[in-house]
């Protein structure tokens, strides 16, 4: 018998963005947005050229940065 997804609702929540089927894809415009907001905050350059599981490393890596990933 198959557990209920419902009754874990975060068991897949935090997959690796390396093993995303469209981590390939452009960065979703909100990634951008927040990606845009913590560069600035970490004094660092804003690349708009990053795919969706790029951004999504970059992301974790500037909220280390910043402070804001806690």
């Amino acid at each position: 018998m198959t557990a209920n997804p419902k009754t874990e609702p975060f068991s897949n929540a935090e997959k690796n963005p390396d093993d995303w089927t469209t981590g390939d894809e452009r960065m979703t415009g909100a990634q951008a947005s927040y990606l845009k907001t913590l560069s600035e905050e970490a004094q660092e350059g804003f690349d708009d050229t990053l795919t969706k599981a790029e951004a999504s490393k970059r992301i974790d890596a500037l909220q280390e940065k910043t402070g804001r990933g806690e």
